[in-house]
């Protein structure tokens, strides 16, 4: 998914954004390594945040919206690897929030499903839905479009090559870590349920 610079209308929410709102319990049962599963998996990605627009549109499987801006604490609550598929799956790009859950961060890099990128400014205050916006994962900013205003955002340090890769098991295979097996246009993906150790 290697990418510099994602352009493009911003979802923004608050904090304390958990998992359960990101990907509702009763769409678990989606396998993600199922093309058409996969992709319906997207068309329910935030649908249990209450009182916002739809993240994506009723009878769609794809958002308009690749950058999402939120507040403290995104991913929070159960360790489902669903979260950050179900986001990329539907067609965003990248969460610039002002920290993560742990376990949520962790999934995006192991996946390598979106770039979660921290930011030290409360840009909840700054953006609102469907400004424009342009992130630049290379000088470590972003911009809203339609203020002007550009803010810094914090490294994703070694984090960044993995999710380039497209997760970690393609960054284990570009770097001569594990063989390279498989066909190249299959994307492995951590077992559900299966916690990758520090």
């Amino acid at each position: 998914m290697a990418a510099s610079t994602i352009r493009g209308r911003v979802y923004v929410l608050g904090d304390n954004i958990d998992t359960d709102q990101i990907i509702p319990a009763q769409y678990l049962n989606l396998v993600p390594t199922i093309p058409d599963e996969y992709e319906k998996l997207g068309s329910y990605a935030f649908s249990g945040v209450l009182d916002v627009p739809r993240f994506v549109p009723e009878g769609s499987a794809k958002t308009s919206y690749p950058i999402i801006v939120a507040g403290r604490n995104f991913g929070c609550g159960s360790s489902r690897e669903h979260a950050p598929i179900a986001i990329g799956a539907a067609g965003g790009r990248a969460v610039v929030a002002e920290s993560y859950a742990r376990i949520f961060f962790r999934n995006c890099v192991a996946t390598g499903e979106l770039y979660p990128v921290e930011t030290p400014t409360r840009l909840v205050d700054e953006f609102v839905t469907s400004d424009e916006a342009e992130l630049d994962l290379d000088a470590g900013t972003i911009t809203n479009l339609r203020s002007g205003a550009c803010f810094a955002l914090r490294p994703l340090g070694d984090a960044r090559p993995v999710i380039d890769a497209g997760g970690l098991f393609a960054y284990a295979r570009q770097t001569g870590m594990i063989s390279a097996t498989g066909t190249s246009d299959s994307k492995e993906r951590v077992p559900l349920n299966q916690t990758i150790e520090d």
